[in-house]
């Protein structure tokens, strides 16, 4: 029996366009280009856009890479992290933002297994490689023998850039005469190294009152491990709880409630993040949040900048945390 094999459909080239349209293959590089240097009548210009729409022509990336002397992909390394509603709204408004350019967003998720960045780098061809915190120098180094023009932030990898988060946290329960505090760890491992910056923050701001170091409870995003907590803290005289999350802080309203206690009447409680969910909690959470919507833009025309030779941007991603307060504390 003769195997039949499957062919995939020939790409459609410039060439194809021009033979449709009945013109050159240059004529059609200027129309698709929108080159306005060139005297091009009105009626050829609609006969190559409705042959290109027709035959559903896509511009080859790699030959408009080399014409424009960069390619306009835009590589986002994503830490190995739970994908929360904060990553995703920044995702959401880094790629609006860079499209407004022309670029493309194209996202990698780090961590220990998989294709180094360095190298994805380079299989994309990506002008620009955005990070949520800085790089290490060695691996920005690489980024750039890949093809990266540009690498974001720069700066010192080991700046803690949580910090203020678990600081304004503690704060707050402080300002509300909170003398002895309670941090929530969350469970998930991917998480441990965020949540002891956050905790830092906290550790510093009970410092600096003059104040015993917050008690620290690891939650798990379940009942048992919430009211195991809540009965810790209230044999501990805790009287507030930074959360590391939201997430975490809905763990801890949760043991609250199982254990016959609310918020903030026997535990003041705050997250961070302001996830959806924290305005419908019951009662509605405090927390802290960051712009990640202007972040986002920020990074975008970090970036963009950059590519056309103005100043590099190191500002931290995240941008100054701030609280949006309700009734949980």
């Amino acid at each position: 029996m003769k195997r039949q094999t499957t062919r995939s459909a020939k790409r459609v080239t410039s060439s194809d366009v021009a033979f449709a349209a009945g013109v050159s293959r240059t004529t059609v590089s200027f129309v698709l280009n929108n080159r306005a240097d060139q005297s091009i009548s009105e009626e050829t210009r609609q006969r190559v856009l409705d042959a290109a729409q027709r035959l559903e022509y896509r511009p080859n990336a790699s030959g408009r890479a080399l014409a424009a002397g960069r390619s306009d992909i835009v590589l986002l390394s994503i830490p190995d992290l739970p994908m929360g509603a904060g990553i995703n709204r920044f995702v959401e408004e880094l790629a609006a933002a860079l499209a407004a350019h022309d670029l493309t967003l194209v996202t990698h998720l780090a961590g220990a297994h998989g294709t180094p960045l360095p190298d994805v780098c380079a299989t994309v061809n990506a002008s620009a490689v955005v990070g949520f915190s800085p790089f290490e120098p060695e691996t920005a180094a690489a980024l750039r023998r890949a093809g990266a023009e540009v690498v974001l932030p720069e700066g010192h990898p080991d700046e803690p850039i949580m910090e203020p988060v678990g600081r304004l946290q503690a704060e707050h329960l402080i300002g509300r005469g909170h003398r002895r505090l309670g941090y929530a760890l969350p469970g998930h491992p991917n998480l441990r190294a965020m949540a002891q910056e956050r905790l830092l923050g906290a550790q510093q701001a009970c410092a600096e009152a003059g104040l015993e170091p917050p008690a620290v409870r690891v939650v798990n995003l379940d009942i048992i491990a919430a009211t195991e907590a809540v009965q810790a803290w209230t044999r501990d005289s805790v009287s507030g709880v930074c959360a590391f999350d939201d997430d975490t802080a809905l763990a801890v309203l949760a043991g609250l409630r199982e254990t016959g206690r609310s918020a903030p009447a026997d535990l003041a409680v705050i997250g961070a993040d302001d996830i959806p969910a924290a305005a419908l909690a019951g009662p509605p959470l405090t927390t802290v949040v960051f712009d990640l919507r202007s972040a986002g833009r920020r990074r975008a025309e970090a970036v963009v900048s950059a590519l056309i030779g103005g100043p590099p941007q190191s500002s931290p991603v995240s941008g100054r945390p701030y609280i949006i307060e309700r009734r949980s504390t």
